[in-house]
């Protein structure tokens, strides 16, 4: 039987009564466990572009992509960020944890024509390669996360090293410490009350996209991050997955299921939850055993997820696409799935499908959050859908999103 997580006991505010969410602990654990792959991967430098993974890395958050900012980060020295314009003067003293500061040099994704982006590179490629003479790493392998065809190639022709660093930066993000797991049981808290608010509300007449808009409020009121998106699909829609917000007007005895995921975010650390309704009338025997089905098996890939064991065995408890009749599992790739969840709300270490995971599995250890979503119905039918938050504990998984799971949810005419 699964396990319900101990719930937090603290809010989302600032207090100095009360242990909470330590920000600054936090930022400091991130970066020791990033210089610790960083030594056993062999990588003393590494130079991040992406938004989430600058903010792992420095506790910076903004918009990344483009080289609009970006940090290039060290396993034995203090990391330099290159800001971008607007925010270059701004931040010393908003963030003095970070001691070094240069403007950034980007070419905002090529739409400055090919020959000034190559000539931007350039002089993005000499910041770089300066700060890494200056600590006499040149010749050293220079891990690259997000950085485009322009920067790698003007950081080549600086005769840099460039390796492809997303794997190892998954690697450090994969274990989340005390204040992460927090974050991640505060967003699955503020998603609880969006599930409440739907649930109240939702009824025949309404159109699916006016429950985004419900979402939207209620979380940011509880304390989500920013306005998020979220989606809904309903009727004939259920199943498996595609458009949502399409405007469908919601009619009696529908099935309605909802994605509450990755933008809604408390610190930058995202959501990822599914739950199925139904609209003015009791489930019928049909749909009542399309939920059991995909209750039993979640819960069955959840008690999977014990430390030592591994995504290959969680895995062999999800449904083969066979069992839709599908050809192939990259048909189900992303609607029968286990994959981790943290800061920018997309999918970290370790992914559970039956595409992979049976032929290349990663160990599960205690720290890990997961997030493990099914499906089940029929084609132009109906369906229903299901995820939970999971925490990997040193006694195994906890469920750490508390809104009811147990069966399809009615919501009143």
């Amino acid at each position: 039987m699964v396990k319900m997580a101990a719930k937090l006991t603290f809010g989302n505010t600032i207090a100095d009564w009360q242990e909470r969410i330590n920000v600054a602990r936090m930022r400091e654990e991130r970066a020791a466990r990033a210089r610790k792959i960083m030594r056993q991967h062999g990588i003393p430098a590494l130079l991040a572009a992406t938004s989430e993974n600058i903010r792992y890395l420095t506790g910076l958050r903004g918009v990344g992509g483009g080289h609009g900012k970006y940090a290039l980060f060290f396993a034995e020295d203090d990391p330099v960020m290159f800001e971008q314009a607007g925010w270059f003067r701004q931040m010393p003293d908003q963030a003095p944890w970070i001691r070094h500061w240069r403007i950034a040099r980007s070419w905002l994704g090529a739409v400055a024509g090919a020959e000034a982006s190559r000539e931007e590179a350039a002089v993005f490629a000499e910041g770089v390669f300066q700060e890494l003479k200056e600590r006499g790493l040149t010749r050293e392998k220079l891990g690259v996360i997000g950085v485009d065809g322009f920067g790698k190639a003007a950081l080549e022709q600086m005769g840099l090293h460039c390796v492809e660093s997303r794997p190892l930066i998954l690697e450090a993000r994969q274990i989340k410490t005390a204040d992460e797991i927090n974050c991640e049981k505060m967003v699955a808290a503020i998603v609880e009350t969006a599930w409440y608010k739907v649930w109240q509300t939702l009824r025949p007449g309404m159109r699916d996209r006016d429950l985004t808009r419900v979402v939207a409020d209620t979380v940011f009121d509880a304390g989500a991050d920013d306005l998020p998106s979220s989606g809904f699909l309903s009727g004939p829609g259920t199943f498996e997955r595609g458009f949502d917000q399409v405007g469908r007007i919601i009619q009696t005895g529908d099935l309605v299921y909802g994605a509450l995921c990755g933008s809604i975010r408390f610190l930058g650390y995202g959501a990822c939850t599914y739950r199925t309704f139904i609209t003015g009338r009791q489930p019928n025997q049909r749909e009542r055993d399309w939920y059991k089905k995909l209750l039993d098996r979640v819960d069955s890939v959840i008690e999977a997820l014990k430390p030592g064991t591994s995504t290959a065995d969680a895995a062999k408890h999800f449904a083969p696409a066979s069992t839709w009749g599908f050809d192939n599992e990259a048909e189900v790739l992303t609607v029968e799935i286990g994959h981790g969840i943290g800061l920018g709300g997309g999918h970290d270490y370790p992914v559970i499908n039956r595409q992979w995971s049976l032929k290349h599995p990663q160990v599960i250890e205690p720290g890990m959050v997961i997030a493990v979503e099914s499906m089940e119905g029929e084609h132009r039918v109906g369906g229903v859908r299901l995820e939970n938050m999971v925490v990997v504990t040193e006694t195994g998984p906890e469920i750490i999103d508390h809104f009811p799971r147990e069966e399809i949810l009615v919501a009143p005419a």
